[in-house]
């Protein structure tokens, strides 16, 4: 499996994620979002799976702190313009994508590869 998980050292799902990995001895990648945003092109890859509108953390401290509630604004404008916007973490398995800590979902990738061989 080739692993992306997107998401803050901050985010407590983040750490599942990445221990859920490692525990596993699964290889992964890991986007420090609070360092590095996505590209547009992973933006668009993920929203084509997920939607943009789940993409957003709407209960999120950053979009409370911008009012971006009271706001009309372009959610996938401020995703790419301040990835601190993420619901994280967002996990990435070539085109198979998860929002959020889905250890389940996460086990069937592995399950669906060894049926794959």
């Amino acid at each position: 499996m080739n692993i992306q998980i997107f998401g803050t050292l901050k985010c407590q799902g983040t750490k599942k994620a990445i221990r859920y990995f490692k525990e596993r001895r699964i290889l992964f990648q890991f986007i420090n979002l609070a360092e590095k945003g996505m590209s547009r092109g992973e933006l668009h890859k993920i929203a084509a799976v997920t939607g943009i509108d789940n993409l957003i953390d709407r209960e999120g401290k950053e979009y409370t702190r911008r009012d971006l509630g009271y706001l009309t604004h372009n959610v996938e404008e401020e995703l790419f313009n301040d990835p601190l916007l993420f619901k994280t973490p967002i996990v990435r398995s070539g085109p198979k994508v998860t929002v959020g800590y889905m250890p389940d979902a996460w086990k069937e990738w592995g399950e669906d590869k060894k049926n794959q061989r």
